[in-house]
C-alpha cells in the first residue's frame, strides 16, 4: 500500500498530535481521515454546485425578487 512522509514544524506537529488525541485517533489514522474527509467535502461541494445550477432557472422564476443584482439584465453571475 502506498504511503507518504509528511514534514511538520515542531509547533505544527504538536498541534496535529493534539487534534488527533482530541478525536481519540492515532496520528496516522487522523491524517488519513483528514485527507479522505477533504476529498469527500470537495465531492459534496461539486455536487451541490451542480444541483444549484440545474435548479437556478426554476428558482429564479419562482422567486424573482431573490435574483442577485449581478445576474439582472443578463449580467454574468459573480
Amino acid at each position: 500500500m502506498p504511503s507518504l512522509n509528511v514534514s511538520f514544524s515542531d509547533e505544527e506537529l504538536e498541534g496535529v498530535r493534539a487534534a488527533a488525541a482530541a478525536e481519540g485517533k492515532s496520528l496516522k489514522q487522523y491524517l488519513h481521515d483528514l485527507g479522505v474527509r477533504e476529498m469527500h467535502r470537495k465531492q459534496f461541494v461539486a455536487g451541490a454546485v451542480a444541483w444549484a445550477d440545474r435548479l437556478r432557472d426554476e428558482f429564479d422564476e419562482a422567486f424573482p425578487e431573490e435574483i442577485p443584482v449581478s445576474r439582472h439584465d443578463g449580467a454574468a453571475a459573480a
